[in-house]
């Protein structure tokens, strides 16, 4: 079989099928690619001196992994003005921490909210106060950030990034998060403690909180499959880690099942990032939804999967893409030992196809750049399918 371009590959085993050889795409999303600049973070999360969207492809490039763009790339949405907020932020930088402080103000018919993100040098940015000090007090103010919908799309970052993508033969894709105490922990100080206390004192708000995301979301979604991506990721880091799994059937799972129908209606497949506990997660997904693939599928104790148990039980209606440890053998392991993980994880879940050999959520800032080649070649090398039978000679 003629190689494959990373396009190609990537998109044949996110539809469960069988490409030229098990696509290898580590996450290197943020931390390395920003290391790699020699900038100081805030310089890319901040102040745009180069987009992270560019520097990844770099990175990728560098390491000749298969491109997995949108790990670092939302869409580009453009929302309609409202004039019922006023948004004000302020940057300074302090030296005792060798850190940019960014304060942010959001005035609201029913108040003022503020907020403050810290980016070191060496770390992307971090929120350490955010704008709702108490959901049942705060929600009528915030509320107002969340009725505001898309409206289009930058086509002038959505061309450019495709063009690149497309000068390196890789797939074009764009993300999206989903609702959730996932996606609304980032909004409201005391996280996940304070969304389960709502939970249960003022159910209310979280409901309609829901439904503005769902209309929003399916707004964002019907604009991304009109600009004609290659594909769609649904991002929802920690989704089972930081909810329960009733929460997760009843805010996370039905915007899901909409939104992977509309892209599959479009013919344009789905891939999915939740990092930590996600083997549940995956049987949800399949049942409930028409997504093509899940991410990153963690190994104890960073997760909870079993690479070829949840091969066995839904690799037939789910493509699956992992899940070497970041930190035991990305981190501190020998390049050996991440040659050998690469492999186990490839007679794991690599057998007939529907598989990307990858690591878990976000690999370290100081993984050493000669772990990251050992396992790309690992997937070159050991990777290849006989496809006749979809098996991997290679690693008999």
């Amino acid at each position: 079989m003629p190689a494959m371009t990373s396009k190609q590959r990537f998109l044949t085993a996110m539809r469960g099928g069988t490409p030229d050889r098990v696509p290898v795409a580590p996450d290197t999303s943020n931390y390395i690619p920003a290391k790699r600049s020699k900038l100081p973070f805030w310089d890319i999360y901040f102040n745009g001196v180069t987009p992270l969207w560019k520097e990844y492809l770099k990175t990728i490039d560098y390491f000749g992994a298969d491109y997995w763009v949108n790990s670092c790339w939302y869409s580009p949405l453009v929302y309609e003005d409202s004039p019922h907020i006023t948004r004000t932020q302020k940057d300074h930088y302090d030296a005792a921490l060798d850190a940019m402080v960014r304060d942010e103000t959001l005035r609201t018919p029913d108040g003022e909210l503020t907020g403050q993100t810290v980016c070191l040098r060496a770390d992307p940015p971090t929120p350490v106060r955010k704008v709702m000090k108490d959901i049942a007090r705060d929600w009528k103010a915030f509320r107002w950030t969340q009725r505001v919908m898309p409206t289009g799309i930058n086509t002038v970052e959505w061309n450019e990034v495709r063009q690149e993508c497309t000068k390196r033969n890789a797939a074009f894709g764009v993300s999206l998060g989903y609702p959730g105490f996932q996606q609304w922990l980032w909004a409201a100080d005391g996280g996940i403690e304070a969304l389960s206390y709502a939970a249960i004192d003022c159910p209310e708000i979280l409901d309609e909180w829901y439904d503005l995301n769902l209309a929003s979301g399916t707004r964002g979604v019907e604009l991304i499959l009109a600009g004609k991506p290659d594909y769609v990721l649904f991002g929802g880091s920690g989704t089972l880690t930081l909810s329960s799994p009733q929460l997760v059937m009843k805010y996370c799972i039905p915007p899901l099942k909409k939104w992977t129908k509309m892209c599959k209606d479009a013919g344009v497949p789905t891939l999915l990032h939740s990092c930590g506990k996600s083997r549940l997660l995956v049987d949800m997904l399949a049942e409930h939804t028409d997504l093509n693939m899940i991410n990153p599928l963690e190994v104890p104790t960073m997760g909870d999967v079993d690479l070829a148990e949840v091969k066995r039980a839904r690799g037939r209606q789910i493509g699956l893409m992992g899940n070497l440890h970041t930190v035991d053998v990305m981190l501190r392991g020998t390049p050996d030992l991440v040659r050998d993980k690469a492999k186990q994880a490839m007679r794991d879940a690599g057998i007939g196809g529907g598989f990307c050999l990858s690591t878990g959520d976000q690999c370290p800032r100081d993984t050493p750049d000669e772990n990251l080649f050992a396992l790309v070649q690992a997937a070159k090398e050991y990777g290849v399918y006989d496809q006749a039978t979809g098996q991997l000679p290679r690693l008999m």
